[in-house]
This record gives structure tokens, sequence and C-alpha cells, in this order.
């Protein structure tokens, strides 16, 4: 099934515009998300009469990760907006490095999300089936990506991940829809080791299509894929994804231009890990499982 057309910003015909308004555009302050670990601001890109708003990450304002000592999270979350246009998926907003008013960061397009990631028709008690309008591409109830359900079933159209407890001694069951956009967002995850997939990252957006955002935990040359979509771990790849990574595994290949840009934004070993995720993906022909060296579920999982 085919990823959505992305909608451009107002005044702006086509992504390579939107890239070029980001990064070339004035940059102009509004506004702090103060609840973010790292300095995010947001902020109005003007150029040549487009605009449109934007989150600048400063490397400045990053915090050191002691397992993350190579690079920083601006660099990171170009990267992993290069490789997920190089899927044809477009589940990255348009992401440039540039110059801003606090130095040289991440600009990203802010994407207004058009409902919860979570909250299911009926919660716990009710469970995730409900009659609600239901989402055009992934035939789940529309905005309802993650549910907490009580019993060991996930349901029709969900996908079991882990228990949870809820409080006064109850578990209940933490699922995620069975959604195509999310099952290419996993393909994503586990090609650029995503560790701290979170429900809050995802962005269902009103033009239907489905956006992951804070990706500068990514890259690392060791396992540290972290998830909240370990639905379909161990299943076999959809023809599409198989489609997706044989050109992925040509655009890393050495001297392509995906494989000179990332080059300089993660290290030469970080690289070749890629190559190395590409190729086993494709060797085995399965969603990657758990490795069971580490907590598989990011914390906080929202």
């Amino acid at each position: 099934m085919p990823a959505p057309e992305r909608l451009p910003a107002p005044g702006v015909t086509d992504t390579g515009e939107l890239e070029e308004l980001l990064a070339e555009g004035e940059l102009t302050v509004v506004g702090r998300i103060r609840e973010a670990s790292n300095a995010v601001l947001l902020c109005t890109v003007t150029h040549d009469g487009a605009s449109v708003d934007c989150v600048y990450k400063p490397v400045k304002g990053e915090r050191p990760l002691w397992d993350f000592p190579d690079g920083n999270l601006a660099r990171r979350e170009v990267a992993a907006y290069l490789v997920s246009e190089a899927t044809g998926w477009g589940l990255v907003p348009p992401t440039v490095l540039r110059d801003g008013p606090y130095g040289e960061g991440m600009v990203q397009q802010w994407i207004e999300s058009a409902g919860p990631e979570g909250g299911p028709e009926g919660g716990p008690e009710g469970g995730p089936e409900g009659d609600a309008e239901r989402d055009a591409e992934g035939g789940t109830p529309a905005g309802a990506l993650l549910a907490l359900v009580e019993g060991e079933e996930a349901g029709e159209g969900w996908k079991p991940v882990a228990f949870a407890e809820v409080g006064e001694g109850r578990t209940a069951l933490l699922v995620h829809a069975d959604d195509p956009r999310l099952r290419r967002l996993s393909v994503l995850d586990a090609v650029i080791n995503n560790g701290d997939r979170k429900g809050g990252h995802l962005l269902p957006a009103p033009d239907g299509r489905l956006y992951g955002i804070d990706h500068g935990v990514t890259f690392h040359a060791e396992d540290k894929l972290r998830t909240l979509l370990w639905g379909w771990a161990g299943e076999p790849l959809t023809d599409e994804a198989r489609e997706v990574l044989d050109a992925l595994a040509a655009g890393l290949a050495e001297g392509a231009p995906l494989a000179t840009r990332l080059a300089e934004l993660i290290t030469a070993v970080e690289l070749a890990a890629v190559r190395d995720r590409v190729a086993h993906l494709l060797r085995t022909g399965t969603h990657p499982q758990p490795s069971g060296q580490w907590p598989a579920i990011p914390w906080p999982p929202v």
C-alpha cells in the first residue's frame, strides 16, 4: 500500500522547496517547549513569501549522553530524515541542519497532530473495539494508535506489546494499532536503531499521514532498539518493506548519494552499522525481536 502524498506548507509546492525554506529562511523564535529534556524552540521560518512553523534544536542546548559520545542529537535527527526520505515513506517531518540564533542546530517542520497518540475507545475497561470512525489507511479507530486493554488478547485490529501495571495491583495489556503506517515506522526504527520510540513521538497529521519525531537517540553501532512498536516482532516483513530495504541497500553503497550525505552526519562505524542492519533485515526477512540484553520498551513509554 503506497504512502499518502505529503501536503506541503502553504506557499510551498514540494518537499524540496520546504527544505529550502527551512534551511534558508529567516528563523524567528516564538517560544520554548519546556517539557523537552533538551532545548527545543518553537519558531517560524520565512523565505520568499512563504512561511512555516518549525522546531529548532540548537546543539548548544543538548545534554551530553554517556552512551552516545560521538556526534550530536541534531545531526542524527537530520540523518534519520534522510533515511526516511530514501524509503519513500516520508515518516519524518522535513528536517535540515543549519545555523540559527543559538548556533548550529536541527530545524524541523512543526506537525500539528490530529489527535492523541493513545486514548483507546473505552480505555482498559472497554478495550479498543469501539465504533469510532475508521482510519482510511489502517482500518483502526481514527487517532487511536496505542491502548491499554484488560485480558490477555489484543483484539482485532491491534497488536500486543507488553503487560503494564495500571495501579491498585491491576495490570493491562499495552497494544498498538495494526496499522501499515506504524509498521513502516517500525522498519525505519530498525534501520536507524531508534533507542527511544515513545508514544508521544507518534504524530497523526490532519492529512492522514503519520509522522515520527525525536530521533536524536539513533544510529548507535550497537543494538539499542527500544520501542513501543514490537507488535510485529518475528513476523515476516511485507513485500513493500523488502523492496524498500533493497533500495536502501543500494543507496547506502559506498559513493552513493545517500551514503555520502550520511557520512557527513554520523561516524564511519555508525554508517557501516546501518548497512549491516539493512543487510540483516533482508537476510532474515523478519521484523527484529527484543535482544533481551536491556529493557526493550523506553521509559517513560510516553
